[in-house]
């Protein structure tokens, strides 16, 4: 239990520092902005509690949106990707569902249920954040690509971040 804590705890400090420090500077005229930090959020264990799950995305937004500067967005779109978590879990289970005490990662469920996974939580939050950032349809297309493309990113940093954790 202990060193489950103190094994998020270390991967939350890291992911939020890197997205930070390191991938809030990058942009590519203004539409690819990845944000990595989601990889908390996918990578909680797949039997926690729904207000713990909910309550640490708010958490993982709120101190988001307290280095970004912006007012609720990453809040909103964290919770939402919290939220749909369990829901996505459950679509794309394992014919034999879920081993109990296991992570969902690379290495357990495979490359391809990995990737699924990751897709469909970066596109909620993404899709929810940019729209929320923009708040209007007037751009929807140019915001479109703007998820697409920094969703884009953000699953290949996702994926490089999960195979080097995994040290395959």
């Amino acid at each position: 239990m202990i060193n489950s804590i103190l094994r998020f705890g270390l991967i939350f400090i890291l992911l939020i520092l890197l997205q930070i420090l390191l991938f809030n500077n990058i942009q590519f005229s203004g539409y690819v902005n990845p944000y990595v930090y989601v990889m908390f959020i996918l990578l909680l264990p797949v039997e926690i509690p729904s207000w713990l799950l909910l309550l640490l995305s708010f958490t993982t937004g709120l101190i988001m949106d307290f280095f970004s500067g912006s007012p609720g967005m990453h809040s909103s779109a964290t919770v939402l990707a919290g939220f749909v978590r369990p829901y996505v879990l459950r679509v794309i289970s394992p014919r034999d569902g879920y081993e109990p005490g296991s992570d969902p990662s690379m290495l357990t469920y495979g490359f391809i249920w990995f990737l699924t996974y990751t897709l469909l939580i970066v596109l909620v939050h993404h899709t929810a954040l940019f729209y929320l950032e923009v708040f209007r349809f007037a751009d929807f297309f140019r915001t479109m690509l703007r998820v697409l493309l920094s969703s884009l990113f953000s699953i290949t940093f996702i994926l490089l971040f999960e195979y080097y954790r995994r040290g395959k």
